[in-house]
């Protein structure tokens, strides 16, 4: 039979219109006419700066400002009289000079979090509690997860953290869960095994899931892990919730998972996870919920007397939650804990190697060789809390970021330049300013100490309340009053003396967000962020 090249050539060229037509399709049906424009625009933008910023000239220019960044980053970073290490001691060191050097490492320059002046990073930090913790975590050094016939006690606790954990979200009784290292390894697991379903029950191929632009980072890291298309939703002010019916829109025959922050981490806010929760039982998706920073304090915002909304698996659609006992949990740094509603969607993310020649190997998360010395803190931790503990923690932290959005909210000072951004009701309070560079804002309290998270889209600044926080917040007020003040005062001497916005010295977060995070293109941001990455492995 002769080949017909010209059939074979129309064939071709079908296929690819009808492909063609079907990415139209449905990305005027998730975007609409405007949108799909928008995004259009966006991308021609980002593309057409991203060949200026590689033209020779705005190229060496550029670099040159990203190193200098980089040399004034590695300077604060490096900046100790401590001993350098850069190979094996010749002869073993006693532990007393170790013990010595840990000391001095200890006690080198840093953001006071003990005097609460961190937002996050550290949620408790009690001495009680820290020692507790050590005892534990010195008891089970040498233990290891993967081996669970040499440490049957590491493997009892371990679950009975997942079932304490499923027992506080109200979880079914076949529910079932997993402990990870953190929050982006439960997010990372939880679009795994939404991948894999969607490949196993609907014959996927082409995995997308639909998510908050506020949603964390490790979502969007997922789909570059795992291949999966990422589609960001608007959080539109002023409730800076997900859109609910623009995710709807989105949904194709390729979604796999739909996701929601109980609360997000950028404005503290609780998405509509009752809405969610409806699209993903019409569409049979799966729903990840985000409790990973409201961790311990959402299951209990109703008994401690707070304004609550429904999240977890109360709600039919919700299939995994990812809650990390490391931040309001008080655990160890590195636990956290992934809950699936049934035992089938948490083999999803299971790896087993039944051919290998060193034998089978089977392990239940990315990770192989686990320390069971962090599980040990955890355990401890939570049985040294308790139920009773925990809600007064909630009290008190939730209580907290209510009393800072109230200054915010009605001070004289405060409420005439800054804007509380949604409704924030558990730990998190973002704000905005209404004429001040609020980036400005951000480095003057830098200057005065305190480490707060700096936002983008919109520009905010962010406080998550924690227990060393709390003990100081109205010291946080006083000095928020001090710095709007200030900058007031130099806004006003900026206009007098002529002087442009453009021309003034910037400190680290308006350089960062202010001037390279507004480009277009963020290949500058790009390039910092990966130098300051390389820093921190600078001896």
């Amino acid at each position: 039979m002769e080949w017909d090249h010209d059939r074979f050539r129309n064939v071709i060229f079908s296929y690819f219109l009808l492909c063609l037509a079907r990415w139209g399709f449905w990305k005027l049906k998730g975007r609409g006419v405007v949108g799909s424009l928008a995004d259009l625009y966006r991308g021609a933008m980002r593309t057409a700066y991203g060949y200026i910023l590689r033209t020779p000239g705005d190229h060496g220019k550029i670099q040159r400002q990203v190193q200098e960044s980089l040399a004034k980053m590695s300077t604060k970073l490096a900046a100790h009289n401590l001993p350098r290490h850069v190979k094996l001691p010749e002869q073993a060191l006693s532990a007393e000079i170790v013990l010595g050097e840990l000391d001095g490492l200890a006690k080198m320059d840093h953001t006071r979090w003990e005097e609460g002046y961190v937002s996050g990073a550290v949620y408790h930090g009690e001495d009680a509690l820290l020692q507790l913790q050590t005892q534990a975590y010195g008891k089970f050094t040498v233990s290891n997860p993967l081996h669970p016939d040499v440490f049957p006690g590491v493997r009892k606790m371990e679950a009975e953290i997942v079932t304490m954990v499923l027992n506080m979200f109200d979880a079914p009784s076949d529910a079932v869960g997993v402990t990870t290292a953190g929050g982006t390894e439960s997010i990372l697991m939880a679009c795994l095994s939404a991948r894999r379903r969607g490949h196993a029950e609907r014959g996927i191929t082409a995995p997308e899931m639909i998510i908050p632009s506020s949603a964390h980072a490790a979502f969007r890291k997922a789909g570059d892990y795992f291949n999966i298309m990422v589609h960001t939703v608007a959080c539109p002010g002023p409730s800076f919730q997900v859109d609910v019916r623009a995710m709807s829109r989105l949904i194709n025959s390729n979604t796999v998972l739909l996701a929601g922050s109980a609360p997000n981490f950028p404005h503290g806010v609780i998405d509509d996870i009752e809405a969610i929760s409806r699209l993903a039982v019409r569409k049979n998706l799966c729903l990840h919920v985000d409790c990973c920073l409201g961790s311990f304090l959402m299951p209990y915002l109703g008994k401690a007397g707070f304004k609550t909304q429904l999240f977890d698996f109360n709600l039919h659609g919700v299939t995994s939650i990812s809650c990390d006992t490391h931040k309001y949990g008080f655990a160890p740094k590195g636990n956290s804990t992934l809950l699936y509603r049934s035992a089938k969607l948490r083999t999803y993310q299971y790896y087993v190697c039944p051919d290998w020649s060193g034998g089978v190997y089977a392990s239940p998360s990315i990770a192989g060789s686990r320390p069971g010395a962090l599980i040990a803190g955890c355990w401890a931790t939570l049985m040294s809390v308790g139920q009773d503990g925990y809600l007064d923690s909630c009290v008190r932290i939730v209580g907290t970021a209510k009393s800072i959005e109230s200054a915010i909210r009605t001070g004289p000072v405060l409420s005439s330049e800054l804007e509380i951004l949604g409704e924030p009701l558990v730990s998190v309070v973002a704000f905005s300013a209404r004429n001040l560079n609020i980036y400005d804002i951000a480095d003057n309290m830098a200057a005065k100490g305190w480490h707060l998270n700096a936002l983008q889209d919109p520009p905010a600044i962010n406080i998550a309340v924690t227990v060393p926080v709390s003990k100081v917040w109205e010291r946080l007020i006083t000095d928020l009053e001090q710095t709007i003040n200030e900058e007031r005062d130099k806004e006003k001497k900026r206009l007098e003396s002529g002087e442009t916005a453009k021309g003034k010295a910037a400190g680290d977060a308006a350089a960062l967000y202010g001037t390279a995070g507004s480009l277009p293109n963020k290949g500058v941001v790009v390039d910092l962020a990966t130098g300051f990455l390389d820093l921190l492995y600078q001896a």
